[in-house]
């Protein structure tokens, strides 16, 4: 059979140890599936084997996320034009039973009719970088919280000689004084015991925390780096920034429009209408760390933005609950942080507001009470740090209009 003829189609059934290929024509027809090691001469003989019968189309392949990330990366290098495909779904694998050849010709043929498919995310970039550091700093946040209701837990058992030592401190201070103390005595002793015991935990409870502000001092330095303007949204910390771009991927590209960016995020309205009644219902599918974080901005602007006041207090009197009226802000943050993801602004040269600042003998922090902002912001824009373009822009004519007056 000549190659022009037809197209071939590849499927790719990941596992730890082993990955099963499985190759179809553009109209179905299965061409044949092997079983390759999943080590790097396995992934060179998946990329020689995939063009056997010709030119191949696409690449469909399950899980490239874990098992098959680095298979995704290798044949991405060759060329070839890799497809994310999800799992069968239940009913359709009990009717046609499962074994690793099966589920390989299974994400082939998903290619074949673009069913259950998407653009991977590309792992070769900074934002993987943000989320392997993402990945420490959540097992050191959820061991430091399970510390300290350890800690909770010891002192509300504890005699009252021990918490004596602690009451009326708050939780920081708490465990510093834990960390710091030098318990002496009897082991066998229960005061003893339990105040050593509470110092391990106050020494872990510290170390925990260091981990946790070095790998967001990383985390930052790596967004001000390539997404700084995601820095100037308001309502957006270093956490929250770092979560949105992980949810994007090293390749925005990816997302074609605020509506998938939204149903990713779980944050679109799903239809629920039937006959004559019309109606939408909420969305709890999507990526939940994404919704989480769009979550966090709303509550942060609900107490600090006056444009999103005046909305709640519209809404309210529309009579929505506050519930609704955070899913309505949900969906409206998305859309802002989506075009600042695709189309980031160049930010004008700042590197002569702080000449021109100490110039006129003036400090960050009249400078921002007078503009009615915080000094670290002021600071941000003076180091080059912000992409606010408006905020940027008062600042420069605030000074100039300062100039004449000191003169």
């Amino acid at each position: 059979m000549a190659n022009e003829e037809f197209k071939v189609i590849a499927g790719i059934d990941t596992h730890a140890d082993t990955h099963h290929v499985a190759l179809i024509t553009d109209y179905g027809k299965r061409l044949g599936d092997r079983k390759f090691l999943a080590v790097g001469s396995g992934y060179r003989q998946i990329a020689a084997y995939l063009t056997r019968f010709g030119p191949v189309t696409a690449v469909g392949i399950e899980g490239t996320g874990s098992y098959g990330a680095e298979l995704a990366r290798v044949l991405a290098e060759h060329g070839f034009i890799i497809r994310e495909v999800n799992r069968p779904n239940r009913a359709e694998r009990r009717l046609r039973g499962k074994s690793d050849p099966l589920d390989a010709y299974q994400a082939a043929e998903s290619v074949l009719a673009d069913r259950g498919t998407s653009t991977p995310k590309a792992r070769d970039g900074y934002v993987e970088a943000l989320r392997v550091l993402r990945t420490a700093r959540t097992s050191a946040m959820k061991a430091r919280t399970a510390l300290m209701n350890q800690i909770s837990a010891v002192l509300t058992a504890a005699t009252d000689e021990v918490r004596a030592k602690y009451r009326g401190l708050s939780s920081e201070a708490r465990v510093k004084a834990m960390a710091s103390s030098r318990p002496t005595g009897d082991r066998a002793d229960p005061v003893t015991a339990t105040l050593m015991t509470l110092k391990r935990l106050g020494t872990r409870h510290r170390f925990l925390s260091e981990e946790i502000n070095e790998t967001d001092a990383a985390l930052e330095a790596i967004i001000l780096t390539y997404a700084p303007e995601l820095m100037d949204v308001k309502g957006v910390g270093v956490v929250v920034a770092s979560q949105l771009l992980v949810t994007f991927g090293d390749n925005p590209e990816r997302m074609n429009s605020e509506a998938a960016f939204a149903a990713l995020a779980g944050v679109a309205a799903v239809p629920a209408s039937s006959g004559k009644t019309s109606r939408h219902r909420l969305c709890r599918g999507g990526d939940r760390q994404a919704n989480s974080s769009l979550y966090r901005i709303v509550v942060v602007r609900m107490s600090t933005d006056a444009r999103t006041r005046a909305y709640v207090a519209k809404r309210t009197e529309d009579g929505l609950s506050k519930k609704e009226i955070i899913r309505c802000l949900k969906r409206y943050v998305a859309r802002e942080i989506f075009h600042v993801m695709k189309n980031p602004r160049s930010a004008p040269l700042t590197n002569d507001l702080r000449i021109l600042r100490l110039k006129l003998g003036l400090t960050q922090v009249f400078v921002a009470a007078a503009l009615g902002t915080w000094p670290g912001t002021i600071s941000r824009i003076e180091h080059g740090k912000s992409q606010d373009c408006e905020a940027i822009s008062r600042y420069r004519a605030w000074l100039e209009e300062q100039a004449p007056e000191r003169n």
